[in-house]
């Protein structure tokens, strides 16, 4: 009898499990956008400006209809840009990142308007993975695995095209310094960014 029973409950949670599949969504496509990233320093040490970089890649998005709720994960190429000053002058760090963000998101249902457009908000981590120098002389060493939070806002458009703005709040040190002197007097070195991008999904 305990048999048959646990042989139902498989056949309840397989069928459940391919209902919820063939009712959920799924879409993917290219995703390109520009990023402002703000590096925290301590100022006495370094004092670093905000620059515009970029990003490009591809993002899948897993959607449950009806309740509003989607996840969604990219894979994206990331230049992030630092302008910092030192005693010997204006220093520049480009790096490239690899960087995967996965975001949970609620979808707002509106009457009429949401066959054109759906705002949304957003919540997710994100890691990424140094893929250019670790070292800016006399100053830091990029850390190889740089971990945040983001949070974001949206419009889907015509179900399609997504627009998205977010900020991503670094958890982890990017940097680390170089001399003692330089990371007694605390240096913080944590990513602070916002990435606006487009997408198409297909």
């Amino acid at each position: 009898m305990k048999s048959i029973k646990a042989i139902m409950l498989v056949l309840a949670v397989i069928v459940s499990a391919a209902t919820f599949t063939a009712d959920a969504q799924f879409r993917f496509g290219p995703k390109v956008g520009l990023t402002v990233n703000d590096m925290h320093f301590n100022k006495s040490v370094l004092d670093a400006d905000n620059q515009t970089g970029w990003t490009a890649g591809l993002m899948g998005e897993f959607t449950v209809p009806v309740i509003g709720i989607s996840a969604d994960l990219s894979a994206m190429y990331v230049r992030r840009n630092t302008k910092f000053l030192q005693e010997q002058g204006i220093s520049k760090d480009n790096r490239d990142y690899i960087e995967l963000p996965l975001n949970l998101r609620y979808n707002f249902s509106l009457p009429v308007i949401s066959k054109v457009v759906v705002p949304y908000l957003g919540v997710g981590p994100s890691v990424s993975f140094l893929t250019s120098r670790k070292n800016v002389k006399d100053a830091y060493t990029n850390k190889s695995v740089d971990w945040a939070l983001n949070f974001g806002i949206g419009l889907r458009f015509l179900s399609h095209i997504d627009i998205n703005a977010r900020y991503g709040l670094g958890l982890t040190k990017a940097v680390h310094a170089v001399s003692s002197n330089a990371e007694a007097a605390g240096i913080e070195g944590k990513n602070r960014y916002w990435t606006i991008t487009a997408a198409y999904l297909f």
